[in-house]
């Protein structure tokens, strides 16, 4: 069984601006956080462009 841990994860200012840059910045997609012993490593943001039938008709 998982042990349970009460830690939190470490957020300085700058990744804290740059996950509210990248969520203010995305329309449809998803932000992904990696974080490794309670760190934020790593930000992936995936994003769709989608059009409808009437902005591809010619």
């Amino acid at each position: 069984m998982a042990q349970e841990r009460n830690q939190h994860v470490f957020l300085d200012d700058d990744v804290l601006a740059e996950i509210k840059h990248q969520l203010a910045n995305i329309q449809f997609g998803s932000l992904e956080i990696q974080i490794h012993n309670g760190h934020v490593v790593q930000l992936e943001r995936r994003e769709k462009k989608r059009w409808g039938k009437s902005e591809n008709a010619k």
